[in-house]
C-alpha cells in the first residue's frame, strides 16, 4: 500500500453505559400474593398452556399436586445440555416448566389456581410476541448488467449485481431511491469491507424468527450447519433433544425449518439476508457480514420461533435462545416484541425474572467467540410510533434498535424514546410512485412469489429470491450484522473484551441525528407531515456506523469531517492541551485511504489542528507524528531531545456535523 507523507488529528468518543446484572441473581422468591406472582405480556395468548417457575427444582409430588387445578401434563420448559448445568441453575432454567390445561378449562382462573401455591415463584401467560415489520414485500425487478456496471462506476468491491440498490449499505444520494435522498444515510460498511474485515466462519447468528430459506442461493454458503446431524432421518443423532437440526431448528412444529407454509412472509429469510447473504458471489444482494465469496462470511442459524400463522409464544421463544446459547451463537438478532407498555422492567418482569429474560441472560452469559466474555442480544424497537421501545428489548441491558430511512430521519412507524438505543436502516415506503427502493432490500423465498403470498407481491411474479420489506425488523439485523463484524474484527486482530464493554462499543458507534430533527417530514404519497421534533434526544445515541465500531476495536480515535468544504479539526485530545505547540513531523495517509475521502487537497497541520478539505462521504486512517519534548527528536550523535510520539486516527467523512460532533 502506497503512502503519501506531509507535514501534519478529531473528536473524543464518549461512552454510555450498560450493564447486565450479576450471573446468578434472578431474584429468588418472595412471599408474594398471587396476583403478584402473575406476569402477562400481551392481550394475546396461548389458551392451552401457560409457564411456571418454581422456588426450587419441584418433587413429584409438587407437580402432581398441580394436576388438580384443570392441568393434564407438566413438562420442564428447557432441555438441559450437559455441561452447563451449573450456568442453567444460575439462571433458573432448571425451574421453569410448561403447563398445559384441558380444552375445557379457563386458563385465567388456571393459573390463578397455580400462582396460589407456595412452591410457585412465577407463574406466565404464554403471550404471543408480534413481528416487528408489516411483513409485506415487494419484489425486485432489478437489471442485473445495468447494476453490475453502477457498482463498478460507484467503486464498489463486490460482484453482487443488487448490491448497487441497497442504499442502507452505501447511499451516493440516487434520487431514484427518495426524492428526499440524503447522501451517507447508511451503515457505513464499504470501507470496513475494502480495508478490515468481511466476516468470519466462526461468528454465529441466531436468527430468531421466522424459518430461514437455509437453501437460498445467497444464503447457502453462509448458513450454519451442525454437523453432528444426519439429515432427515428423523433420528436426535447428536441426542441434544432435537431431530434433524441440521441448519437451525422449527420450535413451532417440532422438527426441521420451514418457510412455505400458508402464512409464512419471508421475515426470517429477509432479516438473514441482511445479516449475512454471501458476497462477491455474482448474485444478488450482499449480506453486512457476507464474507469475500471465499467461504469467510458469518454463520446464519435459523431459531425459528413463527411458522405459517403460528408461533410466536414465551415457550418457543424461550426454547429458540437457549437452543443459540448451546450451539454457538455468538449474537441472537430478534425482530418481534410484545407492544404492552409496561411502567419498568421490574414491572415487565415482576420482580421475579421471567422466563425471555432469564434466557436471554443465560444466552449472554454464554461463552461462544474467542473475543468476548459471553454473547450479544439485539432486539427491534417496534413497529407501533410508541414513544418507547417494546419489550424484551426495552429491557435496560438489552440493544433495542430504531429504524430510519434514506433521507436519515426517522421513519414514520419506528418506535422511539425510553429503551431504545441506537438507529439503523428500516427503510421506509412513501417516498416515491415509481419503485420500492426506499426500503431495504434483501432476500426472500422466491415461494412467495410462486404463490402470490403478500400484499404488493404479483402472483404472475415467479423465481424472485429477492424482495424490499421496512421496519425495525430491518434495522435489528443491520446491527446484528454489524456486531458480527466487530466481532469478526477483533477475532482477527486478537483482542478480547468484556460482554458490557462490548455493547457500550456497539450503542457509542454512532452519528449525531438530533441536528437534523426539526420541522417535518413529508412524503411523496400516503401519509401526513411527520412531526420530527418528538424524535429530538429520543433515538439513542444516533445512526449506527460500522466504520467507528471497528475504530473502537482498534482503539483509534476517530474524527467526524463535513464533505464539501475546508475545515480544521482539534487534535488535543490525542496529544494533549499543549497540542498547539509541538513540533510535528509528518502525516502519512495512503493512496486508498485518500481516494476513499475525496482528499481535494492534502493534509497538514498547523496550530495544533488538522486541515482537511474531503469531497466524498468515506473513512480512512491517518497516522500523525510529533516530537513529544523539544523540537527535534534526540538519541545517538543528536543533540538531546524528544522522543518521536505518533497517533493513527481515522476520519469519518459525513455529509453533515452537529455543533458537537455528536456522540463521537
Amino acid at each position: 500500500m502506497k503512502k503519501n507523507t506531509f507535514i501534519v488529528l478529531a473528536t473524543l468518543a464518549l461512552a454510555c453505559c450498560s450493564r447486565l446484572p450479576e450471573e446468578g441473581t434472578s431474584p429468588s422468591p418472595a412471599n408474594l400474593d398471587a396476583s403478584t406472582k402473575v406476569v402477562k405480556l400481551s392481550d394475546e395468548f396461548s389458551q392451552r398452556s401457560f409457564l411456571v417457575k418454581f422456588n426450587a427444582v419441584p418433587s413429584e409430588q409438587t407437580l402432581k399436586d398441580l394436576t388438580t387445578v384443570g392441568v393434564v401434563r407438566i413438562e420442564k420448559l428447557f432441555n438441559s445440555v450437559e455441561g452447563k448445568e451449573d450456568l442453567e441453575r444460575q439462571f433458573g432454567l432448571d425451574r421453569w416448566y410448561e403447563v398445559f390445561v384441558d380444552e375445557a378449562c379457563d386458563i385465567d382462573s388456571s393459573i390463578k389456581s397455580v400462582a396460589q401455591s407456595g412452591e410457585v415463584a412465577l407463574v406466565e401467560y404464554n403471550s404471543i410476541a408480534k413481528k416487528a415489520s408489516d411483513c409485506v414485500v415487494y419484489p425486485y425487478d432489478g437489471d442485473e448488467v445495468a447494476t453490475k456496471a453502477a457498482a463498478v462506476d460507484e467503486g464498489l468491491q463486490f460482484n453482487d449485481p443488487a448490491l448497487v440498490d441497497q442504499w442502507h449499505y452505501y447511499n451516493q444520494g440516487n434520487a431514484s431511491v427518495s426524492k428526499t435522498v440524503v447522501k451517507g444515510a447508511d451503515i457505513n460498511v464499504k470501507d470496513v469491507w475494502r480495508n478490515l474485515t468481511c466476516g468470519d466462519p466462526d461468528i454465529i447468528v441466531a436468527v430468531v424468527d421466522e424459518g430461514v430459506k437455509y437453501t437460498h442461493q445467497d444464503l447457502a454458503d453462509n448458513m450454519w450447519v451442525n454437523t453432528k446431524e444426519i439429515p432427515g432421518n428423523g433420528i436426535d443423532d447428536d441426542k441434544n433433544g432435537y431431530i434433524d437440526d441440521v441448519y437451525g431448528y422449527n420450535f413451532v412444529d417440532n422438527g426441521a425449518i420451514s418457510w412455505t407454509k400458508s402464512g409464512d412472509t419471508g421475515h426470517g429469510t429477509h432479516c438473514a439476508g441482511t445479516i449475512a447473504a454471501v458476497n462477491n458471489n455474482g448474485k444478488g444482494v450482499c449480506g453486512v457480514a457476507g464474507g469475500t465469496g471465499n467461504g469467510d462470511g458469518c454463520r446464519i442459524m435459523s431459531c425459528q420461533i413463527f411458522s405459517g400463522n403460528g408461533g410466536g409464544t414465551v415457550s418457543v421463544t424461550v426454547k429458540a435462545i437457549k437452543y443459540a446459547a448451546d450451539n454457538g451463537a455468538s449474537i441472537i438478532s430478534c425482530s418481534f416484541g410484545y407492544s404492552t407498555a409496561f411502567a419498568s422492567d421490574d414491572a415487565y418482569i415482576k420482580s421475579q425474572g421471567s422466563a425471555e429474560i432469564d434466557a436471554i441472560h443465560y444466552f449472554e452469559a454464554s461463552k461462544n467467540n474467542t473475543v468476548l466474555d459471553g454473547n450479544v442480544a439485539i432486539f427491534a424497537a417496534g413497529n407501533d410510533a410508541h414513544p418507547y421501545a417494546h419489550y424484551p428489548g426495552a429491557f435496560y441491558d438489552i440493544i433495542s434498535v430504531t429504524a430510519f430511512a434514506p433521507d436519515y430521519l426517522p421513519t414514520y412507524y419506528t418506535n422511539y424514546g425510553p429503551g431504545c438505543n441506537v438507529v439503523a436502516p428500516g427503510g421506509e415506503a412513501y417516498h416515491t410512485t415509481t419503485s420500492f427502493k426506499s426500503m431495504v432490500l434483501s432476500t426472500v423465498p422466491s415461494e412467495l412469489a410462486e404463490r402470490g403470498w403478500g400484499t404488493g407481491m404479483a402472483a404472475s411474479s415467479t423465481g424472485h429470491d429477492y424482495g424490499y420489506m421496512q421496519g425495525t425488523s430491518m434495522a435489528c439485523p443491520h446491527v446484528s450484522g454489524i456486531t458480527a463484524l466487530a466481532l469478526s474484527y477483533a477475532k482477527k486482530l486478537g483482542k478480547h473484551f468484556s460482554r458490557d464493554k462490548f455493547k457500550e462499543m456497539i450503542i457509542t458507534s454512532a452519528n449525531d441525528l438530533d441536528s437534523r430533527l426539526s420541522g417535518t417530514k413529508t412524503y411523496a404519497y400516503g401519509q401526513s407531515p411527520l412531526n420530527l421534533s418528538q424524535f429530538y434526544h429520543q433515538l439513542g445515541t444516533g445512526s449506527i456506523d460500522t466504520w467507528i465500531l471497528m475504530m473502537q476495536v482498534e482503539g483509534i480515535p476517530c474524527l467526524i469531517a463535513e464533505t464539501g468544504r475546508n475545515q480544521w479539526l482539534d487534535i488535543s485530545p490525542y496529544f494533549g492541551t499543549s497540542s498547539t505547540s509541538l513540533t510535528y513531523l509528518e502525516l502519512e495517509v495512503s493512496d486508498e485511504d485518500a481516494a476513499a475521502l475525496g482528499l481535494k487537497q492534502d493534509p497538514y497541520i498547523q496550530y495544533g489542528r488538522l486541515y482537511v478539505y474531503p469531497t466524498k462521504i468515506g473513512s480512512g486512517k491517518v497516522t500523525i507524528k510529533a516530537v513529544g519534548g523539544g523540537t527535534s527528536i534526540g538519541g545517538g550523535s543528536n543533540p538531546p531531545g524528544g522522543m518521536e510520539v505518533s497517533q493513527e486516527i481515522s476520519i469519518i467523512t459525513r455529509p453533515f456535523k452537529s455543533q458537537n460532533g455528536g456522540w463521537l
